[in-house]
């Protein structure tokens, strides 16, 4: 299966901070030292090698997620960066700090995050979705951070239309009812074309979903992204799949609403996860983003 051969090609590294522990997966990081190891509670901050190393690239993946966001672009982007895709606390295997209900109350929890990792050092991120969202909100309160942001796909910028047909899952479904309603929601929100939803793919969701603790987020139908740019210091660029479900009627607008974007692209044929259904176009876009 795809996800374990690239899985087993990462480092896996835990770290455990007061509130709870949080999980990256790390690609050509080879030249890396001290890594991955957690040692004390209050977490750790990882040691990268003295010698000059090509910048870290964080992802940051989207709601209901985990790092098998980015499943089919890591390989590809680890030939360039070191990459460091964590699964954002209350989502994959990390925990959800206590109190926690949406992503502006994840920004301090996942500065922390960045802060220990890199000892301080910006990095440049690219979030997905919930994770541009929350990365928005993050360069915004802690611009020192941040040195370059792409956001694919984010929302939080007050231009979603009506209500998707989305559908939930019941206790008394069984297996091939819950699989149904997996490929329903993957079908109405994540991609533009059916035959993009696979088997595999249903295995993905469902798997994330089911380890999804920030069930009842509210503020991706706001502007609060929108509001957050006046703050932004460092270069942000955009993102966008063309058939984007969330954005079926507005993504013109994207632009107009962000103008203070550095650049605005958008894939074609693409629909809302555009980094896994057009991964070429997709990386196409963002390769010379990463050079700069």
């Amino acid at each position: 299966m795809e996800i374990s051969r690239v899985e087993s090609q990462s480092k896996h590294i835990q770290q455990t901070y007061t509130w709870g522990k949080v999980v990256w997966h790390v690609w050509g990081a080879n030249n890396c030292t001290d890594v991955a190891a957690d040692k004390g509670a209050a977490g750790t901050a990882t040691n990268m090698a003295n010698a000059p190393q090509p910048r870290p690239l964080v992802l940051l993946h989207g709601g209901s997620g985990s790092w098998t966001h980015w499943v089919r672009n890591v390989e590809h982007l680890a030939q360039m960066r070191p990459v460091w895709a964590l699964d954002i606390p209350g989502f994959g295997d990390s925990d959800l700090p206590s109190g926690v209900s949406d992503a502006d109350g994840l920004v301090p929890y996942l500065a922390e995050i960045l802060m220990r990792s890199f000892k301080d050092e910006p990095v440049d991120v690219m979030g997905f979705s919930f994770g541009g969202m929350t990365a928005g909100l993050m360069a915004a309160q802690y611009p020192h951070i941040i040195r370059q942001l792409i956001l694919v796909g984010a929302p939080g910028l007050g231009l979603f239309g009506k209500e998707l047909p989305m559908r939930g899952t019941a206790t008394h479904m069984g297996h091939a009812e819950i699989r149904n309603v997996h490929r329903h929601n993957l079908n109405a929100m994540m991609f533009a074309h059916a035959q993009s939803v696979t088997e595999d793919v249903i295995d993905l969701q469902q798997d994330n979903v089911a380890r999804d603790r920030l069930r009842r987020r509210r503020i991706a139908r706001t502007e609060v992204l929108a509001n957050a740019q006046t703050h932004w210091t460092c270069p942000v660029h955009g993102v966008w799949g063309e058939l984007d479900a969330l954005y079926a009627n507005t993504l013109q607008q994207v632009p107009t609403v962000l103008p203070s974007l550095a650049s605005f692209q958008v894939v074609p044929d693409a629909g809302h996860w555009l980094m896994y259904e057009r991964p070429e176009a997709f990386h196409a876009a963002v390769d010379p983003l990463l050079k700069l």
